[in-house]
């Protein structure tokens, strides 16, 4: 039995490769039939790979329209005011925008609130090209098309013993109402220190030089989080899924060029490549690096996978300053403090949210991981 084990969970890992492979890869072709093009058209196998989960189970029905109604409106957000302040500095749009998802997201209630850097994302893809109506309206396209497919493909593929229900894994929460949640948030100083750090990250990569900017900007929307130990996790995974995404591309797409057989090989070959090397918590980050690699960019070129290494390096390097510097928050420290004290069960439960960023402190300082204390 032993073996066993093993042996199925390579076998599902090598679907899901096969399953994401064939995502990207039909995904393109349709997008390609409708007649999309240049940047919108890599919206399409990018989403169509990331849609498919690599357990296969499925995700809620809610989550579609509620995911394209807010992608929508942020990329609408961002077109709108890419159009309207055309006459403006890049910079200063940028930071608007950038200021305007953070405080979108106040809105979101619990079960919405991992959608958090989609949004953050979202409302500035526009101002990375030339924003236009008919631009958001093939990247919706684009975005509904990958959803679709990728979501038909894992239910063709998906083994009769492995019918996960959706939803069973998530417990209900109840929110506070809305005027709470945006009263906490806006006290909050670490909502503060993300928006205004949100809103000038494209600048300070702008001022350091850096050829792609917008990774600064991704680093500390996706990578800042309110404990220095959350935040280190978040840049090693981030890093880690980023360095193996970028292979693949480099192997493929400079040998054979870029075509539906070729993307299909990039990203089902990301995925084998990741489960290979037992990385399977590194493989959305890994799948990003490896779409964004042919989205508007076509060949890849010398200067394009190293300096987005090296930028995103530089985000990264941001957001850990960021956290350091202003408000900083020592997830080990509170563990250890409320390990002293833990009785009740939401103690115990909060001692348990804690542990992962209290792990990776401990980690990077060189100290034994902490332990939850024994059960009463």
């Amino acid at each position: 039995m032993a073996t066993d084990a093993p042996a199925a969970s390579l076998r599902l890992d090598l679907r899901a490769a096969l399953v994401i492979g064939l995502a990207a890869a039909l995904s393109n072709a349709l997008c390609k039939g409708v007649g999309l093009s240049g940047e919108s058209l890599a919206y399409g196998p990018l989403i169509g790979a990331l849609v498919v989960r690599p357990d296969f189970s499925r995700w809620p029905a809610l989550i579609y329209p509620v995911l394209l109604v807010l992608v929508g409106v942020c990329l609408g957000i961002g077109v709108s005011l890419g159009l309207g302040l055309s006459n403006v500095p890049q910079v200063f749009v940028f930071g608007l925008v950038a200021a305007l998802m953070q405080l979108i997201t106040l809105l979101l209630p619990s079960k919405l609130r991992l959608l958090s850097g989609v949004v953050a994302c979202a409302g500035v893809l526009p101002l990375l090209g030339t924003p236009s109506w008919e631009g958001w309206q093939n990247e919706m396209l684009a975005i509904v098309i990958g959803l679709a497919t990728g979501t038909l493909i894992q239910l063709i593929f998906t083994p009769p013993e492995l019918t996960i229900e959706p939803g069973s894994e998530a417990e209900e929460t109840s929110d506070p109402p809305l005027e709470e949640r945006i009263r906490a948030g806006l006290s909050s100083p670490f909502f503060w220190r993300k928006l205004v750090f949100a809103s000038l990250a494209y600048a300070i990569g702008e001022g350091l030089g850096a050829l792609t900017p917008k990774y600064l900007y991704f680093g500390v929307v996706l990578l800042l989080n309110e404990s220095i130990g959350a935040t280190l996790a978040r840049v090693r995974d981030r890093m880690v899924g980023v360095s193996l995404g970028v292979l693949m591309p480099l192997l493929v797409f400079n040998t054979i060029g870029i075509s539906e057989l070729s993307i299909g090989l990039v990203m089902g070959g990301t995925a084998a490549l990741v489960a290979a090397l037992n990385r399977r918590s590194y493989l959305r980050t890994a799948l990003i690096s490896s779409g964004v690699a042919f989205i508007g960019y076509g060949p890849l070129v010398a200067w394009y996978i190293p300096n987005r290494w090296i930028d995103y390096l530089m985000g990264s390097s941001l957001a850990l300053l960021i956290g350091l510097l202003f408000f900083p928050n020592s997830a080990l420290r509170r563990f250890n403090a409320l390990t002293a004290t833990a009785r009740s069960p939401e103690q115990l439960r909060r001692l348990e949210s804690l542990l992962p960023a209290a792990g990776e402190e401990a980690r990077w300082l060189g100290l034994p991981p902490p332990q939850l204390p024994p059960p009463a």
